[in-house]
């Protein structure tokens, strides 16, 4: 879902639940559906969030004359071929 796609979410759930004052829906609750939306942005953002911070990431570590004669790929925290 990504970031934008939850807070969007989140938004017009809200605009839904604290801004639209409807009569006669007949069965249909504008609030909780604004509710549910806001809800349901929450939980895409919190997964996004969880899916992002678990990633691993890598330095790309380039070396010789001009910087672009090799291109080396090392991981975060690789005490064997750190370059730290």
């Amino acid at each position: 879902m990504g970031i934008g796609g939850s807070l969007l979410l989140i938004a017009v759930g809200a605009v839904l639940k604290f801004a639209v004052h409807t009569q006669n829906t007949h069965g249909f609750n504008v609030g909780t559906a604004g509710v549910i939306l806001m809800i349901i942005g929450a939980v895409g953002l919190l997964i996004t969030l969880a899916w992002m911070t678990s990633r691993r990431r890598t330095d790309v570590i380039q070396r010789g004359p001009g910087g672009a004669v090799g291109t080396t790929y090392v991981t975060p925290n690789d005490p064997v071929n750190g370059p730290y």
